[in-house]
């Protein structure tokens, strides 16, 4: 059989990365198992005196111990897109007529043709996971798990603040996008998700999981 023949019994991607569904921000796992993930701001650490810094390593371990349940911190590393950029520095040079707006518009975009040559633009995004398990037989209530999520999230983003970094929960389908820029690196680069896919898959995911539970 040809290698590049398709398996028939291949497993859709949605039960590889085994997730049932996504419904209000939460996403939907096998063996009663929610998940909530919030997008956090950055911190300067060296940037701080000693202090600020003694201060902050205290600040956050007071934060974890007021949590009372498993966090896991993911950071996100994604390469920029830059090839739109040069474009929109060449149409700006088109339409401006002072002379020496033109000469620095024409400086940096040499300045950047060549930074984007010899290096990688990077980006960094860093994520807190709150993760919740029915442990009790039976069906869970979703609402109550959807409430305990809120308790959990709301004492994380109070934290971040105390660490002088905000939290915002992502949306299910800022959630979904997530899932496929990481498993699809590549063509999330060069073909994001629209709303209108996002969306679908969105329905899609939460009709399978509703189903199953």
């Amino acid at each position: 059989m040809s290698v590049l023949q398709k398996r028939k019994n291949k497993a859709p991607s949605r039960t590889q990365i085994a997730i049932k569904g996504a419904k209000d921000g939460i996403l939907l796992l096998p063996n009663n198992q929610y998940r909530a993930v919030l997008e956090i701001s950055s911190l300067n650490f060296e940037l701080k005196s000693e202090d600020e810094q003694d201060a902050i390593i205290d600040t956050y371990e007071s934060f974890l111990n007021s949590v009372g349940t498993p966090l896991q911190i993911l950071i996100r590393t994604r390469e920029i897109d830059m090839d739109k950029y040069p474009e929109d520095l060449g149409a700006r040079l088109e339409d401006e007529t002072e002379e020496i707006y033109r000469e620095q518009l024409v400086s940096y975009d040499e300045f950047i043709r060549s930074l984007i040559q010899s290096n990688k633009i990077l980006t960094r995004h860093f994520y807190i996971v709150v993760s919740y398990t029915h442990t009790t037989k039976g069906k869970a209530d979703f609402e109550m798990v959807k409430e305990y999520l809120g308790l959990t999230v709301d004492i994380v983003a109070k934290g971040m603040n105390r660490l002088g970094m905000s939290a915002r929960q992502l949306s299910s389908l800022e959630t979904l996008d997530l899932f496929y820029s990481f498993y699809n690196p590549s063509a999330a680069k060069i073909q994001p998700l629209s709303e209108r896919a996002l969306q679908m898959i969105h329905t899609a995911l939460v009709q399978k999981g509703e189903s199953n539970e």
